[in-house]
C-alpha cells in the first residue's frame, strides 16, 4: 500500500485518504487563515512530511498548482506542529516529487494567496474550467455563481 500510494518509510500521523485512518477534521494555519486536508502526513525524526495523491500519470514537472496546494501544506504543517517540512511529495501514478519547501516557494504560495483573496473581494475570481463533474464535487458549488450544472 506505501509503495501505491507514495508514502515514504516513517509514521503515518495524518490521512484524509480513507486508505488509512482517516482524519476528517482539516489542519488550520491561524496566520495565514489557511485550511487544508493533505493526503498523508507521515512524521519522520521531528518532521512531519505532507504527501498529496493525484490520478493519473505524471507531468514532465509538478503542475504549478499541484506544487502551491503542497506548499500550502507545508505552511500549515509549519505553524501547526512548530517544525518547517523541509519538503513535500506530490505522488502520480507512475512518479513521486520532492519539492523543497523554500522561503522562496513560500512567498510564491503567499502572493498566491492574496491575489486570490484580493479577486474574490473584487468580484474578479471566476471559474477556470469547463468541467461539469468538476464542478459537482467542489466544495463551494452552493456558493459559486458559475456552476456548469
Amino acid at each position: 500500500m506505501r509503495k501505491r500510494s507514495g508514502i515514504p518509510a516513517g509514521r503515518v500521523v495524518y490521512a484524509d485518504t480513507g486508505a488509512w485512518r482517516e482524519c476528517v477534521d482539516p489542519l488550520l494555519a491561524r496566520d495565514a487563515n489557511v485550511t487544508g486536508k493533505p493526503d498523508y502526513l507521515v512524521r519522520k525524526l521531528n518532521y512531519w512530511i505532507p504527501i498529496e495523491v493525484k490520478s493519473g500519470r505524471a507531468p514532465p514537472e509538478p503542475y504549478r498548482s499541484h506544487v502551491l496546494q503542497l506548499a500550502a501544506y507545508c505552511l500549515i504543517v509549519d505553524e501547526v506542529h512548530g517544525h518547517r517540512p523541509p519538503y513535500g511529495l506530490i505522488h502520480y501514478d507512475d512518479r513521486t516529487f520532492a519539492v523543497n519547501y523554500t522561503p522562496e516557494l513560500e512567498d510564491e504560495l503567499l502572493d498566491t494567496i492574496e491575489w486570490m483573496r484580493e479577486d474574490m473581494r473584487d468580484g474578479q475570481a471566476e471559474r477556470n474550467h469547463n468541467d461539469a463533474a468538476r464542478c459537482r464535487g467542489c466544495s463551494y458549488a452552493s456558493y459559486c455563481d458559475q456552476g456548469l450544472d
